[in-house]
């Protein structure tokens, strides 16, 4: 708020000083002098008259003097002024960039605080699909698990004897259960080798007993 400036009081100093020197100029002595001291009243006339210019000059320096202080007075209370208004003029500056500053720091606070609610939602979605995932793996697990414990424990038997697979065997596929079918290839397999290991156990027994017979006659012809 500019200040109010002060009302400037000069005249009336100057008016009422002007009014001093007009009564003492226009004042004059009213005494009567007499014919016998007319020399002595002629001095004291121009005693007074010196007096009086000397207090006029004095006056005049005064006033000389009082306006020339007037004046810096004023120059001062106008630099003071003018002081004043720039100062009211930066403090509104530096409220306006207050201001602006506020203005923008909210405005990027909002939307700091917006992108921080987008980030956490999304985080939180995706730690959502995360978390069901994982439930959906562990519940998978959990069925492959128990299926395979199945699986094994329908596997522990997969002898068949030969009347159970050609029963089996005489059934289409897709009315074989898993371990049916397993069963069927396993004896398919495995059978022949089975027959193949018979036989090679005969001969080995066979071949065992001509090396026996063969020694015993070589042994007979190294006696002799």
């Amino acid at each position: 708020m500019p200040l109010k400036k002060p009302k400037h009081t000069t005249a009336n100093i100057s008016s009422s000083i002007e009014s001093e020197d007009i009564s003492l100029e226009t004042t004059v002595p009213t005494e009567d002098i007499s014919s016998s001291d007319e020399k002595d009243g002629a001095g004291k006339i121009t005693k007074q008259l010196l007096e009086r210019k000397e207090l006029l000059h004095n006056l005049q320096k005064l006033k000389i003097e009082l306006s020339q202080k007037n004046l810096l007075i004023d120059n001062l209370k106008v630099d003071h002024l003018t002081k004043v208004e720039e100062l009211e003029e930066r403090l509104n500056d530096a409220l306006h960039q207050k201001q602006v500053l506020t203005l923008r720091l909210d405005s990027q606070l909002k939307l700091q605080q917006e992108e921080n609610g987008k980030q956490q939602a999304l985080r939180k979605q995706e730690m959502d699909t995360i978390m069901l995932r994982q439930k959906q793996l562990e519940e998978t697990n959990r069925q492959l698990c128990d299926r395979a414990g199945d699986l094994r424990r329908s596997l522990r038997d997969l002898e068949l004897s030969e009347e159970k697979y050609t029963e089996l065997k005489d059934l289409s596929e897709d009315k074989l259960t898993i371990p049916e079918f397993v069963a069927i290839r396993f004896y398919e397999a495995v059978n022949p080798l089975r027959a193949l290991a018979t036989e090679l156990q005969m001969k080995k027994s066979d071949l065992t007993e001509d090396l026996e017979s063969h020694r015993c006659q070589i042994k007979s012809l190294m006696e002799v």
